[in-house]
């Protein structure tokens, strides 16, 4: 007699949560300062001024614009004010800095937005292996957040998971 074949992923309790979830709406823009400087190495204001009042700034809609420049100049903090500023009516997000900060950023406000009282004593796998680029950071803040309230912690996937942390119990 062949016993019946039991799933026991499914049956371990794991709640799973994947952090490539969490990834930003909408396509990712650089907006790059180099190519309103003089001489990619100065940025005139006047010029800069009139540069963005005659940007297309439609074509941002929906979209996610991280404000940078490749260029070794020194720009303002006024100047990546103005950009946020035209840009605001069309885009998802707005970011100063580059893409890696970006996502790092996103991350860390998703995770502070993320609520963990319906993670209260359960065993917790983080998703491993994503296809989407999330930094390590996120792991971190997720696993920070998640740690005063769960049972446990593991990385990976159901079947093959890696312990990190484990709620002792304390025997007075």
């Amino acid at each position: 007699m062949e016993k019946p074949l039991v799933n026991r992923v499914a049956e371990s309790g794991l709640i799973t949560i994947n952090l490539e979830d969490f990834f930003p709406k909408g396509e990712v823009i650089v907006f790059d300062m180099k190519n309103y400087l003089f001489m990619e190495l100065i940025l005139k204001e006047k010029d800069f001024r009139e540069a963005c009042k005659n940007h297309d700034w439609k074509q941002y809609q929906d979209k996610n614009l991280v404000i940078d420049c490749t260029a070794d100049a020194i720009i303002p903090v006024w100047a990546y004010m103005l950009v946020a500023t035209y840009a605001a009516p069309y885009v998802r997000e707005v970011f100063q800095g580059d893409i890696d900060n970006f996502y790092k950023a996103f991350y860390f406000k998703k995770v502070a937005q993320f609520e963990v009282a319906a993670f209260n004593g359960k065993r917790v796998v983080i998703k491993g292996c994503s296809a989407k680029p999330v930094p390590a950071e996120a792991y971190v803040a997720l696993t920070h957040k998640l740690q005063p309230v769960v049972l446990s912690i593991m990385y990976g996937e159901p079947c093959s998971t890696v312990p990190i942390y484990k709620k002792v119990k304390v025997v007075i």
